[in-house]
């Protein structure tokens, strides 16, 4: 079988851009309405996505006054789409820093049986000193104390899911035996982190265990993925940054001792679609004009750890350092560097360049030409699929769905129906056997 494209649905609230809940074609109530969000997966399993994903924070942003915030836990949520769709893998974001590896293992766990198998992990250590204020602490953990911390916290998880192994369950009634002791197993984990006991008090999942999703690209990110990942979402602006970032990818995963076909990766593509190319053009104008300016020089501070508060919007942009030269926020500081020095953007464009995506890439243009663009990146070895994340929602996925998929289907790059049950199975990806059960194996 050839080759085909991997689709993730990244729903945000009613929509990407920083200024979606402002336009007229968004309803920001709709936020707290959990029908919002089981419609938005019904489109993106109308179209045959892989997955759908919800992102997640542990405190209110800092700019609340001037953008919306999210308002369900994602698991919890995911839950109640569960029960709304029936093919849709679901993603969520949970963090190791500020939770416990038994909890998370137990949650991903009942979400991939209520689903009959479709629960992904976006795994991630957390970034902002506001969260850690949440949870007993003063300031955030070192980056790479993070890292550390997180390897070990999925190592648990996973000892966590395979404690059970899948013929455990008895269930024989005459006898009175619910389940084979001799196959569910303590897993007396004892490391620098962490000290569980185990076994998990949820039987083994359908999935065998959670998808596992990866978003950082640092060097301790890529290596994190490399050890752990089986789909990463990232972040790139041009083809041949694409490119590098999949080839040191997928190097780090063979490198690791991993199949590299089998980690996915996919960039996140902001498509601001139109009928013809001037009515992309004006939808993207419409949403760049309802940012709030000060909101806005305040999320390019934040992303660039400079102070660029009190500068002319559509003056030019100030002279800026390399970004080698930058103690924190280097990725994302470069991401702005290479923005406004190659397209010799004003301040004004550059918020709205950023905004539109959230610091993905954000491609203006006509069904054809979003087809164009994700088939360039998938045969010229930049991406083996995309984290969608349209402008606006509902509006923004219904396009993609309607038109762009379809394009993507007549040109042989995407399914058009789901071939398999599970998470895994839409990604293309063997259901691991438990860790208890392979040593069994080895040890007769």
């Amino acid at each position: 079988m050839s080759r085909t494209l991997h689709l993730n649905a990244f729903l945000m609230g009613v929509g990407h851009h920083e200024a979606a809940w402002r336009h007229p074609r968004a309803d920001p109530s709709r936020l707290a309405d959990v029908r919002h969000f089981q419609n938005l997966a019904r489109i993106a399993e109308r179209g045959t996505l892989d997955s759908v994903f919800l992102a997640d924070g542990l405190a209110v942003g800092p700019a609340v006054r001037h953008n919306i915030q999210a308002v369900f836990e994602p698991i919890t949520l995911l839950a109640a789409i569960a029960t709304a769709t029936e093919h849709i893998g679901l993603i969520a974001t949970a963090s190791t820093t500020y939770t416990e590896p038994f909890n998370l293992a137990r949650a991903f766990a009942s979400l991939d049986h209520l689903s009959g198998g479709r629960a992904g992990w976006n795994i991630v250590t957390s970034a902002q000193a506001r969260e850690a204020r949440n949870f007993n602490l003063d300031d955030h953990p070192a980056h790479a104390d993070r890292y550390r911390r997180a390897a070990e916290y999925v190592d648990v998880a996973i000892k966590l899911w395979d404690s059970w192994e899948d013929d455990a369950l008895v269930l024989d009634t005459a006898a009175g035996v619910f389940a084979d002791t001799a196959r569910v197993h303590e897993i007396d984990h004892a490391g620098q982190r962490f000290r569980v006991r185990g076994p998990l008090n949820t039987p083994r999942a359908p999935q065998g265990r959670p998808l596992l999703v990866q978003a950082g690209s640092s060097a301790d990110g890529i290596a994190f993925a490399a050890r752990y990942a089986e789909a990463v979402f990232t972040a790139q602006q041009t083809l041949a940054d694409g490119q590098a970032f999949y080839a040191a990818l997928k190097r780090a995963t063979a490198d690791a001792g991993r199949d590299p076909d089998l980690v996915k990766v996919l960039p996140g593509i902001a498509p601001v679609i139109g009928g013809t190319e001037k009515e992309a053009r004006d939808l993207a104008d419409e949403l760049e004009a309802l940012i709030v300016p000060e909101h806005a020089l305040a999320q390019l501070s934040g992303m660039t750890g400079l102070d660029l508060t009190g500068l002319p919007l559509d003056g030019p942009l100030p002279d800026l350092p390399d970004a080698g030269t930058v103690q924190s926020h280097q990725s994302r500081y470069q991401l702005v560097v290479e923005l406004a020095r190659r397209e010799r953007l004003t301040l004004r464009q550059l918020i709205g360049r950023l905004g539109g995506g959230r610091g993905h890439r954000v491609v203006v243009g006509t069904p054809e030409q979003i087809a164009d663009q994700i088939e360039l990146w998938f045969t010229q070895g930049a991406a083996d699929g995309f984290n969608v994340m349209p402008p606006l929602l509902p509006d923004g996925l219904e396009d993609f769905v309607d038109h762009v998929v379809p394009l993507l289907r007549r040109r042989g790059l995407f399914r058009s129906a789901y071939t398999g049950r599970t998470l895994r199975e839409h990604y293309g990806l063997p259901r691991p056997a438990s860790v208890y059960a392979t040593r069994e194996l080895v040890a007769s």
